[in-house]
């Protein structure tokens, strides 16, 4: 029986939690910060001036689009790595802002002083952002606070760390992170669907009603021998909330929370609502469902030229 399902992804399991983990980051050698988060508000289309090199280089075409609502996310903590066996990294000292720590839980806020850590710069392999976002701001709050970390960029340690302390206590804007026509890496976690059988879950063939008396079903499930059922069957399981990353995805437009009212359409977008703050178009769909974080980084495999991109119009018809 030929194995009709993907093994690009195995073993399927389901998300332990919805901030979606972010494993590795691109190489930059700029004062930036490389990543950020978002919330999927949903669909609509665009028409713009297609700039590809395709057929229809230079005429207007129609683009379905992701709106990404963008919260207010604030720099609370720096973080210093230091290399120890083989290429494991541990955190050798974190340095907080007084007045954020108390926020999100951290009680011990005397670690404030970055200038001990400037000294040993050569000893840091890494420095990264401890950040947390404001969901109360948004149509749906939270009951806990929301705490990541942005992977910082730089030349060397010295140059993250002067670039971090810079934005310690303060909260960062979206387009210090990304422009419009830039390409960005989107992980997020996938629309949960339960129980699958094996057809919907592997896509296998349905047999015939005569053969074996069940139809959606897997006929055969390998050899006599080996005298077991390999991990390659097709087997009913749980289908979805997983853990996906989808690359060079383009962004569309920044926008800011004085003119959402040209992305926001009729009725507010299902089962989320309007947009009130910071958002960001991106280029065709992404995984999860409404309300669902997301995170952003800078892309890590992009080859194509960024080129400003020229938007003629945004549809906010209603979606109900």
């Amino acid at each position: 029986m030929t194995h009709k399902g993907s093994l690009e992804y195995w073993p399927h399991r389901r998300a332990k939690r919805q901030m979606p983990r972010v494993r590795s980051s691109p190489i930059s050698t700029e004062k930036e910060m490389l990543g950020f988060v978002g919330f999927k508000a949903g669909m609509t289309h665009i028409m713009m001036i297609d700039d590809t090199e395709g057929p229809a280089k230079g005429t207007e075409v129609a683009r379905a689009v992701t709106v990404l609502e963008i919260p207010k996310v604030h720099i609370y903590g720096i973080r210093f790595y230091a290399n120890g066996y083989s290429s494991y990294k541990h955190v050798i000292g974190e340095v907080f802002d007084t007045g954020l720590a108390a926020k999100v839980g951290i009680k011990a806020t005397k670690n404030n002083d970055v200038s001990k850590f400037k000294s040993k710069a050569s000893e840091i392999c890494n420095v990264t952002a401890l950040a947390f976002l404001d969901a109360n701001t948004l149509n749906f709050g939270s009951k806990r606070v929301m705490r990541f970390e942005i992977p910082v960029g730089g030349k060397n340690s010295a140059d993250k760390i002067d670039h971090v302390a810079g934005l310690l206590g303060k909260e960062v804007k979206i387009n210090e992170f990304i422009k419009p026509g830039d390409y960005i890496d989107i992980t997020s976690i996938s629309k949960g669907k339960g129980w699958a059988g094996a057809i919907k879950r592997f896509g296998v063939a349905r047999l015939y009603r005569k053969s074996t008396g069940k139809i959606r079903h897997v006929g055969v499930l390998g050899a006599w021998h080996p005298a077991k059922v390999l991990f390659s069957v097709p087997h009913s399981g749980h289908l979805g909330y997983n853990y996906r990353t989808e690359i060079n995805k383009r962004v569309l437009k920044i926008g800011t929370a004085a003119d959402v009212d040209s992305i926001n359409v009729k009725g507010g977008f299902l089962n989320y609502g309007v947009v009130k703050n910071d958002y960001i178009l991106v280029d065709g769909s992404i995984p999860g469902t409404a309300k669902r974080l997301v995170r952003l980084r800078k892309s890590i495999r992009n080859t194509w030229p960024v080129k400003q991109p020229q938007l003629n119009y945004v549809s906010t018809a209603s979606k109900q």
